[in-house]
């Protein structure tokens, strides 16, 4: 593997959305991605729930066995369920957070063993500008993303000089995110959304920082983006 080579990536999510063009990025750049999901995809693959810790771990012991170890992990996988807190039913009020948060914490923890250590191995979470800037009807989401900004940064200082870890906060992407809402919850046909292989290449580039080195935190998203700052 070389800096323009990302190795081994470990995508989960990576079916659909920003996902699928970080494996498409990973493929394009010379790497080689494994993909959790639960929709199949072409190449190595394991079909799991992401919100099932166990399902989870099971997985990646299985891939970080079959391939001898990742070089990356980068955590895509996302789902919500916007509407008021009382309008939510719980079950899915909880899924957002089980998908978002703590789906995030069972690939990465189940991953650790199989990433290089001092050497080289790089984790991408991928939280959100409803991380940093909440707003109403998204008490899930947020809750998820504040999550995962706190969780990632608390990462990195446990793992500081033995893999490299980075935040990414996206905003609006031009993805299947928003199918199936009603219009009160999908952005408008003028909406400013950016193109997710953009966002793809900005993980690439996280992950070609060299030993030593990490790109801590990236906000990406479209110039014009409501929710940042």
């Amino acid at each position: 593997m070389n800096s323009s080579n990302p190795g081994r990536v470990l995508i989960s999510g990576g079916a659909s959305g920003l996902g699928a063009a970080v494996v498409r990025a990973v493929a394009d750049a010379g790497g080689k991605p494994y993909v959790l999901d639960r929709d199949p995809v072409e190449g190595d693959h394991r079909l799991v729930d992401v919100a099932d810790t166990a399902a989870v771990t099971e997985a990646v012991t299985e891939l970080g066995r079959q391939t001898g170890g990742f070089d990356a992990v980068v955590t895509a996988a996302g789902w919500d369920q916007p509407g008021r807190l009382a309008d939510v039913p719980a079950d899915r009020w909880d899924r957002v957070v089980h998908i978002d948060l703590l789906g995030t914490a069972a690939v990465i923890r189940a991953a650790l063993p199989f990433l290089p250590i001092g050497g080289g191995g790089h984790i991408v979470t991928v939280a959100s500008t409803l991380g940093l800037r909440a707003v109403s009807d998204a008490t899930a989401y947020c809750a998820a993303k504040f999550g995962v900004v706190g969780f990632t940064r608390a990462l990195a200082v446990e793992l500081a000089g033995q893999v490299g870890v980075t935040l990414l906060i996206p905003g609006g992407m031009r993805t299947a995110f928003f199918d199936g809402r009603t219009e009160q919850y999908r952005p408008s046909a003028d909406a400013a959304l950016n193109d997710p292989a953009n966002v793809a290449a900005a993980v690439l580039f996280a992950l070609s920082q060299p030993p030593g080195c990490a790109v801590r935190e990236l906000v990406v998203c479209p110039d014009t983006e409501p929710s940042y700052p």
